[in-house]
C-alpha cells in the first residue's frame, strides 16, 4: 500500500471507533488531529534501509500536535497508530511523563479501544527494571536464601551494617519482618514482584535494598529467572503490539534493546512538554568526593573474584583502586580550598549548599585531578569487565553453581554503577572548549555542593548538559523514524518555537505542527480574575502578606472544591500559618496526607456538600483532573517563574548573554508560559464546568512579558481588581 492509503485506512479506523462508541459527541479537533497522526505515521519508512546497495534513504516523519483540554487526545493518537502499526507489521510506543496517564491509558483507554477495533491487539505496561523485586536479594534480606560458608553470599553485609548501626532495633526488626513477608507473599503467588501492587508501596530505602538492577542480573543466568517478574514482563512486551512506557525508561534504555528498535516502531510521546526537563535529568551525572569506602570494596571484590576465574587484566586493580581513592580526596580538599569559603556561608534551609562553576571553565588546580581520575576509572572499569565476561563464560558453562557464580557477580554489579558515575562525572566535567572555538561551543554546567551526614561533610561534584535539544537530537532523534508529540501545553505564548528548540527538532525538516483548539467555550465557562496588590512581587516581604490577605479573604466565599498554587514552600507556609481557626479544617495541604489520600478526601468533602480548599505546588500544578465541583476556583498566588537558583537554568542564561542574547525573552518567559497555562488549565475540564481564576501577580497584566503570558492561556473573560 502506498503512504496515502495507509493513511486513509488509518482514518477509516479512528471514524469506525468513534461510530461505534456509544454516546460519543463528534469532535472536529480530535477528526483533525487524528488525520495528523495518521499522515505522519503513514509516510514514515520502517525498518533497515541498505542505502549502499541502492535503497533510498529512509523518510522521517514527526508530528508536534498541541491539542487543548477535551480534544480527546488518547484516542486520536492510539486508534490511527495502532492501526497502521498492525498493517505495516509494526508496533506502538506510547510513553508519558505520569504514572496518572499510564494508568488511564493501560486500565481505560486501551481496554476499550481494543473492544471496538476489529483487529485484536495485545498491550503491556513497561517499567523500569528497579519496580520489580529481586528474588535473590529478597531472600537473602528476609533470611530465607543460602548463606555460605565464608560469607560470599551475605551481599549485603557491609552496606546493611552500616545502615543498622544507625537504625533504632524495633525499626530493624520492623524492616526485616516486612521483607519475610514480602518473601512470603511472592512464593505464594499472592503477589507478582512488582512495587506497585503493593498494597502500601514501601519508601526508596525500604525497597531499593531489594530491587532488581540491571547491573547486578545475571539474566537468563540466575536461579531464580524462570521466576523473576521483571523477566516475565519482558516477555508480555515482546508479545504486545502496544507498549506504554514513560519519558524515564525511553531515554536511560535507547540502544539497550528493552523497547522496540525506534526505527521500526511508531512512537507517541504524551506529555511531551516534560520532554526536556527529563531529557537534562537523564544526561546529568554526580560523583561523591567524599564517602569512598566503597571502591576498597569493589577492588577487594574484583581481586577474589578475578583470582578465583584466573582474570589477567585485575593486575591493576589495587593500584587503581588506591589512585581513586587519593584522587577523591585530592580533589575534595582543593573544592573546599577553593570554594569552602562560599560553601560554608549559605544557609542550610532546603537542601546542600551550591557553588557554579563561571562559564564552565574549571580552575587549573582541578583539571590534572580530574584526568587523572577519569583515567584510573576507565581502566578499572576495563578491569571489571574482564571479570564479568568471565563470570558470564562460567555461568555457561557450570549452570549447577549458578546461584553462587550470580551471587559473585552481583557482588560486582552492586558497585560498579558507582565506577561508571565517576567516570561519567570527569569526562563531563573535564569538557572545555576547544582551541579557536566559537560561540558556537555550548558549556556544560558545573557545580559542586557540600553537606552535612550526622557529623560528616559531604561534598559532591555535577555537571549537567544545558541544551536538551542537542542531547535529544544527537541521542533520541537520530533513531527515530515516525513520531508523534502532544500535549496541552506545547506552544508558549502563541508560539511552537520555544518548544522545538527545547526538543531538539526545530529547523528538522521532518518536523510538522499542529495546533488544535479545546472544544471548550471558555470566555463563557471562565473568568480570569487579576486581583492586583500594592506590593511588587519581586518583593516576598512585602508582597506575600498582603497576597495571603486576599487570598483568605477570597477563598473564605469557595462553597465547594478549589486549588490554591504557590510558588515556594515559604509562601505556602505563610499561607497555612495565617488560616483562621476555622477555615483550617477547610484546607488540605500538600504532602499532609498522601496524594491519594488526599484528593479522596477533597471528594469526599465536595460530594457532601462541603467546601474544600487543596494547598499545593507544581506538582499540584499539572495532571489533576478534578471536573466539576471539584475545581471551581483556582487561586495562583504568583508567576510561576522556576527557582532563580537551579545551577543548570543559571548557566544556560549565562552562556545565552555571552552570545548576545536575552535570557530573560527567549527562555525565561517562554518556559513560565508553559507552567502558567498548565495551572490555569486544573479550571476547566469538562464542557460543563463552570471556573475562576484568580492570579494575585500585577505582573501579568501590567508588564509587556505579561501580556505574552496571557496570549497563551484559554481565552477566559478577564476581570481586574485593583488593590484594595
Amino acid at each position: 500500500m502506498s503512504s496515502s492509503e495507509w493513511a486513509h485506512a488509518a482514518l477509516q479506523s479512528f471514524d469506525a471507533v468513534v461510530n461505534a462508541t456509544e454516546g460519543f459527541r463528534s469532535r472536529p479537533g480530535q477528526r483533525l488531529m487524528a488525520e495528523q497522526v495518521a499522515r505522519a505515521f503513514s509516510s514514515a519508512t520502517l525498518g533497515k534501509v541498505d542505502e549502499e546497495s541502492g535503497e533510498a534513504a529512509p523518510t522521517r516523519s514527526i508530528a508536534v500536535i498541541q491539542a487543548g483540554t477535551g480534544v480527546g487526545k488518547s484516542l486520536a493518537y492510539c486508534a490511527p497508530a495502532i492501526a497502521l502499526a498492525l498493517a505495516r507489521g509494526s508496533r506502538v510506543l506510547i510513553s508519558t511523563a505520569t504514572v496518572a496517564l499510564q494508568e488511564q491509558l493501560v486500565n481505560k483507554d486501551l481496554p476499550a479501544l481494543a473492544a471496538r477495533m476489529p483487529q485484536p491487539f495485545k498491550f503491556a505496561l513497561a517499567k523500569g527494571r528497579g519496580r520489580y523485586v529481586c528474588k535473590l536479594k529478597l531472600e537473602r534480606l528476609a533470611g530465607t536464601g543460602e548463606a555460605g560458608d565464608d560469607g560470599e553470599d551475605d551481599l549485603f553485609a557491609d552496606e546493611e551494617a552500616a545502615a543498622r548501626a544507625k537504625r533504632p532495633r524495633h525499626e530493624t526488626e520492623a524492616r526485616m519482618q516486612f521483607y519475610s513477608t514480602m518473601s512470603q507473599t511472592l512464593s505464594q503467588g499472592a503477589w507478582d514482584g512488582d512495587r506497585d501492587s503493593l498494597e502500601t508501596p514501601p519508601e526508596p530505602e525500604v525497597w531499593s535494598p531489594v530491587a532488581a538492577e540491571g547491573a547486578s542480573c545475571t539474566g537468563k543466568h540466575c536461579p531464580a529467572f524462570s521466576q523473576c517478574t521483571y523477566y516475565d514482563k519482558r516477555k508480555e512486551l515482546v508479545g504486545a503490539q502496544v507498549i506504554v512506557a514513560n519519558h524515564d525508561l525511553l531515554l536511560s534504555s535507547l540502544g539497550a534493546r528493552v523497547l522496540p528498535e525506534l526505527d521500526n516502531c511508531l512512537l507517541v510521546l504524551d506529555e511531551a512538554h516534560h520532554l526536556p526537563a527529563t531529557a537534562l535529568d537523564q544526561f546529568a551525572c554526580s560523583m561523591d568526593l567524599s564517602r569512598i569506602t566503597w571502591i576498597e570494596r569493589l577492588a577487594s571484590r574484583g581481586l577474589r573474584i578475578g583470582a578465583l576465574l584466573e582474570v589477567e587484566e585485575i593486575a591493576d586493580i589495587s593500584k587503581h583502586s588506591a589512585q581513586l581513592r587519593q584522587t577523591l580526596q585530592d580533589l575534595a580538599r582543593i573544592v573546599m580550598d577553593v570554594y569552602g569559603d562560599q560553601l560554608k556561608s549559605q544557609p542550610n534551609a532546603w537542601g546542600p549548599a551550591r557553588v557554579r562553576v563561571p562559564r564552565g571553565e574549571l580552575p587549573e588546580l582541578l583539571i590534572a585531578p580530574l584526568g587523572v581520575l577519569a583515567a584510573s576509572a576507565e581502566a578499572f572499569l576495563d578491569a571489571l569487565r574482564a571479570i564479568s565476561k568471565a563470570l558470564r563464560a562460567e555461568m555457561r558453562d557450570k549452570p549447577e553453581e549458578g546461584r553462587r557464580l550470580s551471587t559473585l557477580y552481583a557482588q560486582i554489579g552492586m558497585l560498579a554503577p558507582r565506577l561508571e558515575g565517576l567516570h561519567a562525572t570527569a569526562q563531563l566535567l573535564l569538557q572545555d572548549a576547544p582551541e579557536g572555538a566559537d560561540h558556537t561551543f555550548v558549556p556544560a554546567a558545573k557545580w559542586f555542593t557540600l553537606e552535612t551526614d550526622g557529623d560528616f561533610i559531604v561534598v559532591k561534584a555535577h555537571a549537567s548538559p544545558i541544551l536538551p535539544g542537542t542531547a535529544l537530537r544527537n541521542h533520541l532523534w537520530s533513531a527515530v523514524r515516525g513520531a508523534v508529540l502532544t500535549s496541552a501545553t506545547l506552544t508558549s505564548c502563541g508560539h511552537f518555537d520555544f518548544f522545538m528548540r527545547e526538543v531538539g527538532l526545530h529547523g528538522d525538516e521532518a518536523a510538522t505542527t499542529l495546533e488544535v483548539p479545546s472544544p471548550f467555550n471558555y470566555a463563557a465557562q471562565g473568568t480570569l480574575i487579576a486581583a492586583e496588590t500594592r506590593a511588587d512581587p519581586k518583593n516576598a516581604a512585602q508582597f506575600t502578606p498582603e497576597m495571603v490577605d486576599a487570598l483568605l479573604h477570597d477563598i473564605a466565599r469557595v462553597e465547594y472544591g478549589a486549588l490554591v498554587l504557590f510558588t515556594s514552600r515559604e509562601q505556602m507556609r505563610q499561607a497555612v500559618d495565617a488560616l483562621p481557626t476555622a477555615m483550617r479544617s477547610v484546607v488540605l495541604v500538600q504532602n499532609a496526607l498522601p496524594r491519594t489520600q488526599l484528593l479522596a478526601r477533597h471528594r469526599e468533602r465536595v460530594e457532601r456538600g462541603e467546601p474544600s480548599v487543596i494547598f499545593g505546588m507544581q506538582t499540584f500544578g499539572e495532571g489533576l483532573d478534578l471536573p466539576g465541583r471539584l475545581c471551581e476556583s483556582v487561586f495562583i498566588t504568583k508567576l510561576p517563574f522556576a527557582p532563580p537558583d537551579d545551577p543548570v537554568g543559571e548557566a544556560r542564561a549565562e552562556w545565552l548573554r555571552a552570545v548576545g542574547r536575552d535570557p530573560f525573552s527567549e527562555l525565561v518567559v517562554p518556559a513560565t508560559a508553559i507552567r502558567l497555562a498548565q495551572w490555569v488549565g486544573r479550571a476547566i475540564r469538562t464542557e460543563d464546568d463552570q471556573a475562576h481564576v484568580y492570579c494575585y501577580d500585577k505582573r501579568l497584566t501590567r508588564t509587556s512579558y505579561g501580556q505574552r503570558l496571557l496570549k497563551g492561556l484559554p481565552p477566559f473573560a478577564l476581570q481586574q481588581r485593583v488593590a484594595r
